[in-house]
């Protein structure tokens, strides 16, 4: 069960951290070095924990209740620099969320095709339950990112698309943070279960 917990939370660490290097690496090819320039377009990990998102609130949530949250510290990047004025903090902000679907699908794809005989690979059921994991842990983060409460990137999705709206909910700070919390508890469970059987082709 420890050495369980602690898969988990090192795929979370991991997950986190090609997240936000996924924000900083797009605000660069959008022309906005700030990232790089603050030593933060690295999949170091050390560059990118944040003392409550990828230690505290992790390991808190899964010793008391199993589930699996948490993000690494922001990648900083300057608006102003991108090409894109219009969208540009938009693809930003949606790259962190992206990055953790596309290693959901490319794991998932070859763990649906492992399982139906397709590739010529055997692999253990222990294996199998792993990639699982790190499937579903991206799922899980990429729904959770995208809640469009603040701090979260759904937020600043939000804020491209309906401006309007999205300065009503940056009101109200970082209460926006537990009310997410609450949504993941109660809601992202059952959702993040759909996608993983849409892509992986099995239950979990």
């Amino acid at each position: 069960m420890f050495l369980h917990l602690i898969f988990i939370y090192i795929v979370i660490v991991l997950s986190a951290v090609i997240h936000e290097y996924a924000h900083g690496f797009v605000a660069y090819q959008l022309g906005d070095s700030t990232a790089k320039d603050s030593g933060r377009l690295t999949i170091n990990p050390i560059a990118h924990i944040d003392p409550m998102g990828t230690v505290l609130v992790p390991l808190l949530f899964m010793t008391l209740s199993g589930v699996f949250i948490g993000w690494a510290k922001p990648v900083p990047y300057n608006p102003l620099n991108l090409r894109d004025k219009r969208y540009g903090s938009l693809k930003v902000a949606i790259a962190g969320p992206a990055s953790n679907f596309l290693i959901a699908l490319v794991l998932g794809g070859i763990m649906r095709l492992v399982l139906a005989g397709v590739l010529p690979f055997v692999a253990s059921q222990q294996f199998i339950d792993l990639v699982g994991l790190v499937v579903f842990v991206n799922i899980f983060l990429a729904l959770f990112n995208l809640i469009p409460l603040p701090p979260l990137d759904g937020s600043k999705v939000l804020a491209d698309l309906v401006p309007s709206l999205a300065r009503g909910l940056y009101q109200i700070g970082f209460i926006g943070l537990f009310l997410a919390l609450l949504l993941a508890f109660y809601v992202l469970g059952p959702v993040a279960q759909m996608l993983f059987t849409i892509i992986t082709g099995v239950g979990i």
